[in-house]
């Protein structure tokens, strides 16, 4: 199972757990939502739990949870600037379909 991270979403982790003050990493997982059936969702992890696989690269973690792990496997983590919008991409080599707005996605 991997999930990897490029440097800039790495220095971009760093960055929001130093600018909080606390963490392990990042959590990144999956929600039914939108009309092509599931979106990403990211929040500070504060812990790895019994249930959590935890992948680190660039000195930065990723904690992935077991039920989202399998539409999560190979996804690599980008962080990039596109004109004055900056955020975190999503390369999931699972997703089959996208919504039109790009909010959400289907695996099969």
């Amino acid at each position: 199972m991997s999930i990897a991270l490029t440097e800039a979403a790495a220095q971009r982790i760093q960055f929001m757990l130093e600018e909080r003050g606390s963490g392990v990493g990042i959590r990144l997982g999956v929600k039914k939502n939108g009309c092509a059936g599931f979106a990403y969702v990211l929040d500070f992890a504060d812990e790895q739990g019994e249930n959590d696989s935890i992948f680190t690269q660039h000195e930065a973690s990723v904690i992935v949870d077991r039920d989202s792990l399998e539409m999560l496997e190979g996804i690599e983590l980008d962080y990039v600037a596109e004109g004055l919008n900056k955020s975190f991409k999503f390369r999931n080599p699972n997703v089959t379909d996208e919504c039109g707005c790009g909010e959400s996605f289907s695996v099969s």
